[in-house]
């Protein structure tokens, strides 16, 4: 039994399923997780020694490389001076101006700690600017584990829901408070003109992942945006722009400063803290003064603007802001992905790639998919042969065919050839 075998069963001892977060546990593909010993720029090592070639970098924060020396000096000139204060600092206001400066349609920012602290406050806030309690989502999007967002979820939430029924996706889901979410399906303008036609009065927010990246790597139509920025403007809804995933991660300014749209609010997190436990929402002055202690949104938390992780964050923010970063983090994902398609092509399977900035997404398709639906079917089965074969050739990939990718300024070419090689020889057995 390996070293990864046994902490695995020790980890299922005292911790559920033995990890902190469902998909770290290999559910959806099968054997054995590997626990990380350590990281340093694209790699990283496990508890026996074996190294690869990380594709998820945490998930996409470490988008400057893992340990970076200048993020890493950051942190331990903040550390030094106490890890947590309770208290405001400078640093918080210089985080929030910088933001702000990147992310135009943010006029102001409360820091808080996760993603799915940062949505669901984001929504009440919504509910309390707007008086109304109905908020939409759609299909796939996965949006952090508030109870009112886990309904037709994304993430690791595909691999154990009922994804037929309009229904919580989690237990210990009130049934009530599902009656307050709308469902619609990613990419479906008709659905979408349907509900504000009929329910447009009662909705407080839309809450959408810009570029979906937790059913794979989805993008949104034209269409689909502008009427949905259309709708909720007409009848006085809040829009949110989740972009804990897609701020700085695919452009200095988030997938909104791609696709030209303004939203109401929007949520960050990851990149945003370098890989430190750090999140925010923010936006219309109008929207954020309704928040505590202005207003009577109240939000609140002990390790909000925590000064380690806002020197990460900062850090972080400076490197990725200097020039030619996103030109050269978008053309060595284009050029992998180019790569694993060719190698595929090449074996004959059928295979499909998509990216933006540092996010991809491939498929065992002959089309990329535009919906929840759509990557339903794609071929699951090939994608877990697929994971293995790969994770043999010492490159470690997202352990679920739901989950997007990600690559950062430190998978240089010789990285990226060593991928393409693992994959030339994965697609080979494959096909056989």
């Amino acid at each position: 039994m390996g070293q990864n075998d046994i902490l695995f069963e020790r980890a299922q001892k005292t911790i559920p399923g033995g990890v902190n977060s469902p998909v770290r546990a290999f559910r959806q593909v099968g054997g054995t997780p590997r626990f990380v010993a350590k990281a340093k720029g694209p790699y990283f090592w496990d508890a026996e020694g074996t190294r690869y070639i990380d594709l998820i970098m945490s998930w996409g924060p470490m988008i400057a490389g893992h340990a970076n020396p200048e993020v890493v000096e950051a942190v331990k000139q903040a550390a030094e001076t106490s890890f947590s204060y309770g208290a405001p600092t400078e640093g918080e206001i210089d985080l929030a101006e910088r933001i702000c400066q990147l992310v135009p349609s943010i006029e102001q920012v409360r820091m808080v700690s996760s993603g799915t602290e940062a949505t669901m406050s984001a929504l009440r806030l919504a509910r309390g600017y707007t008086g109304r309690d109905l908020i939409i989502k759609f299909e796939g999007c996965y949006h952090g584990h508030a109870d009112s967002l886990l309904v037709k979820a994304g993430s690791g939430l595909l691999t154990f829901a009922d994804s037929t029924q309009n229904a919580p996706s989690s237990g210990g889901v009130p049934h009530d408070l599902v009656k307050h979410t709308l469902v619609l399906p990613y990419n479906d303008v008709a659905a979408l003109k349907e509900v504000f036609q009929k329910q447009g009065d009662q909705v407080a927010a839309v809450i959408i992942e810009p570029i979906a990246g937790n059913m794979n790597l989805i993008k949104p139509s034209a269409e689909f945006l502008t009427t949905l920025r259309q709708l909720t403007t007409q009848h006085g809804s809040v829009l949110i722009y989740d972009e804990v995933m897609t701020g700085f991660r695919i452009a200095l300014g988030g997938a909104q400063s791609l696709q030209g749209i303004v939203p109401d609010l929007t949520c960050l997190g990851k990149v945003m803290g370098g890989g430190m436990p750090m999140a925010a929402f923010g936006g219309k002055k109008e929207i954020m003064s309704k928040l505590a202690p202005l207003g009577n949104v109240y939000q609140a938390g002990t390790l909000s603007g925590n000064p380690v992780a806002v020197a990460a964050g900062l850090k972080t923010l400076e490197i990725i802001s200097r020039e030619g970063f996103y030109e050269c983090l978008t053309g060595q994902t284009e050029k992998l992905m180019a790569g694993l398609k060719l190698a595929a092509d090449e074996a004959g399977v059928p295979f499909a790639v998509d990216s933006v900035g540092g996010m991809f997404g491939f498929y065992f398709a002959n089309a990329v998919p535009t919906s929840f639906e759509a990557v339903t079917k794609t071929d699951i089965e090939a994608f877990k042969k697929f994971f293995h074969l790969m994770l043999d050739q010492g490159v470690y990939l997202a352990p679920s065919a739901y989950e997007a990718g990600f690559t950062s300024i430190a998978h240089d070419n010789a990285v990226l050839e060593e991928i393409i090689a693992a994959a030339r020889i994965s697609f080979q057995k494959l096909k056989a």
